[in-house]
C-alpha cells in the first residue's frame, strides 16, 4: 500500500512515527491530572509525593521495550521489506522485526494505565492499535510482530501489577 498516494503515505508516517510522541505526552499529562499534580497549590511537592504512581506506567513501558529489544536479538525475524521485494517501507527502519518495540511499549503503557483508570486504558489501547496498524501499513512490521509486541507488553504490565499487590 506504500507509495500509491502521497497523502495516504503522510497519514501513515504521522501515525507510525510522530503520533507515538503525542501519545507519550498525552499519557504524561493524563497521569499528572489524574494524580492532581497540575491542580495542586504546590505541584512540585505533590509530584514528589506521587512520583512512584506517575512514573510506574512509563517504567513498565520501558521495561517491556527493553525485553522486546533482547527478544529481537534472540529471534532474528526480518522485516517485510527484507523478505518481499515488492514491499517498500514508507519510512526507514532497521533491525529485526519481532516483537515490535513500539507495540510492546505502547501495549504495556496502555495496560498499565488500564490498571489505574479503565477508561483511559481503553483509549490508550486504541492509540496503541492505531500505531501498530500504521506500522504494518508502512511495511516495517508483519502483523505478528505487532501482536507479539502487544502480548509481551500486556504480560509485562500485568506481571508488574501482580507483583505490586
Amino acid at each position: 500500500m506504500a507509495h500509491r498516494s502521497n497523502f495516504f503515505d503522510h497519514i501513515v508516517i504521522f501515525f507510525g512515527v510522530w503520533f507515538p510522541y503525542i501519545v507519550i505526552i498525552l499519557a504524561g499529562l493524563f497521569l499528572l491530572f489524574h494524580h492532581d499534580v497540575l491542580r495542586a497549590e504546590n505541584p512540585y511537592q505533590v509530584f514528589l509525593q506521587k512520583k512512584k504512581e506517575i512514573l510506574s506506567a512509563f517504567f513498565v513501558g520501558a521495561l517491556a521495550w527493553a525485553l522486546a529489544q533482547i527478544l529481537k536479538i534472540l529471534i532474528h525475524t526480518p522485516r517485510p521489506f527484507d523478505v518481499f521485494s515488492q514491499v517498500h517501507s514508507v519510512f526507514p527502519e532497521t533491525g529485526y522485526g519481532f516483537p515490535s518495540g513500539h507495540a510492546t511499549f505502547f501495549g504495556a503503557l496502555a495496560v498499565a494505565l488500564f490498571f489505574s483508570h479503565k477508561k483511559a486504558g481503553y483509549l490508550f489501547m486504541l492509540f496503541a492499535l492505531i500505531i501498530g496498524v500504521a506500522r504494518i501499513i508502512a511495511g516495517v512490521h508483519f502483523p505478528i510482530d505487532i501482536l507479539g509486541g502487544f502480548a509481551l507488553g500486556a504480560i509485562i504490565a500485568a506481571a508488574i501489577q501482580y507483583l505490586k499487590l
